[in-house]
């Protein structure tokens, strides 16, 4: 009796763990639990309001539901840490969504998801994890199901499955997260794809259809072969895509921005893909539908409007972002393929945004600094100048707008000292790299044209000390920062207006 009032109770607690679309629902009360019953669970740390959360939900319900299909295991599974903030705290949740793979029922060190955004890419994610780096395919159903299930897969033609080439090869596939990897022996299976000796395949739903490797079979170069196909050599800019885009080895990406409904969009596409193919490997060729709403802050970002569409710019994402603009708004391929081939040769110069300067630019006890008026006010000699660097939908600088405002009130009368503010979504200028806002910087007066990040409390008594030590009070050398403000790494962290677990904007 007394055991089957504990196998009845371990079923009851089992029973507790909800799903939604075959995603199970875990909270503090139940987490322990689930892992002992499913040792292998990917979770999604959520809040309900997050943007990137919401765009999420369809593909990883669909993920959810093909490995339950498939009778696989792994489970996924969701928190939503603004309820669940223990747990979120005790996984390190800094921001949203964070995704953890939990292996073996452990909670300690759970490895932090990194491949993209699609049921695809987090399945396959999940299958190199759990089981082999390449699956061993014996005939030719196996491989063509590989292939037919699959946006990209690469498939290893060896005869000898212990050859060197073959164990660089596996090598290789352990490395990559996101593409499925197979290797073959079999004679049919050389057969139908034509392989007559050992190779590797890349084996894709567009452009080519298929690359075959033809270097030297090394983990390096095979890595760089497949960085170098496995992208469409045009790819639009989604949720989805983002991750693979920003996540790869090419860091120069020129964007087309096109809206996908006009008449002239396919003419432009064709002209764009044209270009493109002399750049692969070396640039990314990305469009994005300038009519998406959730696309309209990456226009903002590049200092375009809707109606100024369809335009080009380039970006490199290096340490630094910089921007190039074409000198020409007529979208043709031999005009695309001058622009890149000039910024190639390293003959462009970086395009800087700047408003005009307004009237009444200095009438306010916070001064207006646009880029056009920058240099003249910030490097007068005479002048200790302190700037907020914003953006209008910070959340933290709409925050700390009262507080710089009695500031500038505070030192309107000083003859030395000049508290301002710049639109850093509209002005961009060569001394000063913005990565995240607000960003606070102090120019001291002098000819050593210096800067000094501010690094201390942010309230009216903290900035008041800071100027009065001349910026030594909660400064610090700039470059040595470490802002609470959101962060911009890449272009599609210009999508949304949400917040990380801190309070931070994370867009």
């Amino acid at each position: 009796m007394l055991l089957f009032l504990l196998c009845t109770l371990a079923v009851a607690s089992r029973a507790e763990i909800a799903e939604e679309d075959d995603v199970l629902v875990l909270k503090k009360s139940n987490f322990d639990e689930a892992l002992k019953a499913h040792p292998n669970i990917l979770v999604e740390f959520y809040a309900p309001w997050c943007g990137h959360c919401k765009a999420l939900v369809p593909e990883y319900a669909k993920a959810a539901g093909m490995l339950k299909s498939e009778g696989s295991e792994i489970r996924l599974g969701k928190v939503d840490a603004t309820e669940e903030s223990d747990l979120a705290q005790e996984f390190g949740v800094r921001g949203y969504p964070t995704i953890k793979f939990f292996k073996g029922g452990e909670k300690e060190s759970p490895k932090e998801y990194s491949a993209g955004r699609t049921a695809d890419d987090i399945v396959n994610w999940l299958k190199k994890r759990t089981g082999p780096a390449a699956t061993m395919l014996t005939e030719v159903t196996q491989t063509e199901a590989l292939i037919a299930d699959n946006e990209v897969a690469v498939i290893g033609f060896f005869k000898d499955g212990e050859s060197e080439s073959a164990k660089a090869f596996l090598k290789a596939a352990e490395a990559v997260d996101d593409v499925p990897f197979g290797m073959t022996s079999d004679a049919a299976v050389f057969s139908k794809y034509e392989m007559s000796k050992d190779g590797v395949v890349l084996f894709k739903k567009f452009d080519e259809g298929r690359n075959t490797f033809d270097g030297e079979m090394t983990k390096e170069s095979l890595l760089s072969f497949i960085k170098s196909n496995q992208l469409p050599l045009v790819i639009e800019f989604t949720e989805q895509t983002a991750p693979k885009i920003f996540g790869g080895e090419i860091k120069s990406h020129i964007l087309l921005f096109v809206p996908k409904a006009s008449s002239d969009f396919q003419d432009k596409m064709d002209q764009f893909k044209k270009a493109a193919e002399g750049f692969k490997g070396k640039i990314l060729f990305i469009y994005i539908d300038s009519d998406i709403d959730d696309n309209q802050r990456i226009l903002e970002f590049f200092g375009l409007k809707k109606e100024e569409c369809p335009a080009i710019r380039l970006i490199t994402l290096e340490d630094e972002m910089t921007k190039y603009r074409p000198d020409t708004s007529d979208i043709t391929a031999e005009n695309i393929i001058s622009f890149c081939t000039a910024f190639a040769d390293g003959k462009l110069k970086p395009h800087l945004m700047s408003q005009d300067i307004t009237d009444d630019w200095d009438k306010n006890p916070v001064k207006v600094l646009v880029g056009k008026n920058f240099e003249e006010v910030v490097f007068d000699p005479t002048k200790n100048v302190f700037i907020e660097f914003y953006a209008p939908w910070c959340g933290h600088c709409k925050q700390l707008t009262p507080i710089w405002d009695q500031l500038g009130e505070k030192y309107k009368d000083s003859k030395d000292i000049i508290v301002a503010k710049m639109d850093s979504t509209a002005n961009e200028i060569e001394v000063v790299k913005v990565h995240s806002f607000p960003t606070l910087k102090f120019f001291p007066a002098g000819d050593e044209r210096k800067v000094i990040d501010y690094n201390g409390e942010r309230t009216l008594d903290g900035f008041t000390k800071f100027l009065e030590s001349g910026g030594k009070d909660g400064g610090a050398p700039a470059g040595d920062d470490e802002d609470e403000g959101h962060e911009i790494d890449d272009v599609s962290d210009m999508e949304d207006d949400d917040s990380d677990a801190e309070g931070h904007d994370e867009l």
